[in-house]
């Protein structure tokens, strides 16, 4: 049974070497202090469906944001709470917020891309930068830290957008599913190989996206208008990475399991659309990881002879793992998760099998 040995040893190198290799990236990259740039006035753009609530609270964080030259535009889709009437009052009294009305029309594309697409029409400036309802700056820095990324000649910023720390260990799983999804798309992203980006912390310029077409690849699919659209840039245009934690933008948790199962589902049924070579290399992660555990007792069983072996590799992708994890969550401010490290791999076997059908099965989603 040699031949098995050899597979898991290459099964363990894989998982060392490709933590090293993209995650450690990460860990060593140095923020740069933001210096704001008058020559970038931006466009910052928020869909909302019924999130007056949300926008009371969002909205006065973003006006008192320290930056010279900059607009809020808030498209409404459609909401039939109390938010056409607020915006109405607050464009009358502060001309740094527009709204954007929908209306009730045919929309030509699913979920969010449409009212996105109008926002993005409707913007003033060149450089737009994009978040949701439910978001809230990490500081008053946030623009003028995202903006800091074009200093690095860019077409489009990736940013991070932890979810608000509370007590249970289902906000736990939450925001370590979303470190690992950021520590994923942020350092393949400095490997040069960007794949993705979270429309809670984005932004881009108009130009480029209306030089890719947009959303029109996928327009009938509901999620995307974040993901898919990177995904498409990709490799066509340069990506720059900002990491401070001024520059977060900090979401609201699902609170129930079945909520934030459902999120997941919606999220993860857009990696099928992927390029090839992205959905290849995303894939080999998650295999290796879940050949880690499930080919570790049949190998010391079948090899006991050189289970020493076997072990010691075994623990130096578990010290690689907890170095490198620790790096990576107090530079994205999950400082309270590095305790549970080693429990959360194991738990990630579990997650890969739960959710893997969300990834590989279309399945039909609404926005809101």
């Amino acid at each position: 049974m040699w031949w098995l040995v050899y597979i898991y040893g290459g099964v363990l190198s894989y998982q060392i070497l490709h933590n090293i290799y993209f995650y450690l990236r990460l860990s060593l990259r140095k923020n740069h202090a933001a210096a704001i740039n008058p020559d970038l006035p931006v466009s910052v753009i928020v869909c909302a469906r019924n999130e007056e609530e949300n926008l009371k609270a969002l909205i006065p964080l973003l006006l008192e944001q320290d930056y010279p030259d900059f607009e809020v535009i808030i498209v409404d889709d459609n909401s039939e709470d109390g938010t056409v009437e607020y915006l109405y009052h607050l464009t009358a009294e502060d001309t740094r917020v527009r709204s954007v009305k929908v209306g009730n029309v045919n929309k030509p594309m699913a979920g969010k891309k449409f009212p996105l697409t109008l926002g993005i029409k409707a913007a003033k400036h060149p450089h737009l930068l994009l978040t949701d309802a439910d978001c809230r700056p990490a500081s008053r820095n946030w623009i003028a830290e995202m903006m800091n990324g074009y200093a690095q000649q860019a077409d489009y910023v990736l940013g991070y957008s932890p979810y608000a720390k509370h007590k249970g260990w289902l906000n736990r799983i939450i925001r370590y599913e979303t470190f690992f999804a950021g520590q994923n798309y942020l350092s393949y992203a400095l490997a040069g190989i960007p794949y993705m980006g979270v429309g809670r912390n984005l932004s881009y310029t108009s130009a480029l996206f209306f030089q890719h077409g947009g959303f029109a690849d996928h327009r009938t699919l509901p999620s995307g208008d974040d993901d898919l659209f990177i995904n498409k840039v990709a490799g066509k245009s340069k990506s720059a990475v900002v990491t401070s934690r001024d520059s977060f933008m900090i979401s609201a948790p699902k609170t129930t399991s079945e909520d934030w199962k459902e999120q997941k589902t919606r999220h993860l049924s857009t990696a099928r659309y992927y390029k090839a070579n992205h959905r290849i290399l995303l894939a080999l992660q998650p295999f290796t990881h879940i050949l880690v555990w499930l080919m570790l007792p049949l190998v010391i069983w079948l090899s006991p002879l050189v289970w020493w072996y076997i072990a010691a590799a075994f623990l130096l992708r578990w010290i690689v793992n907890r170095i490198v994890f620790t790096l990576n969550m107090r530079k994205l401010g999950e400082n309270d998760l590095v305790p549970y490290i080693e429990l959360f791999d194991i738990l990630q076997v579990f997650y890969y099998f739960r959710f893997m059908k969300a990834a590989v099965v279309k399945t039909k989603y609404r926005w809101n």
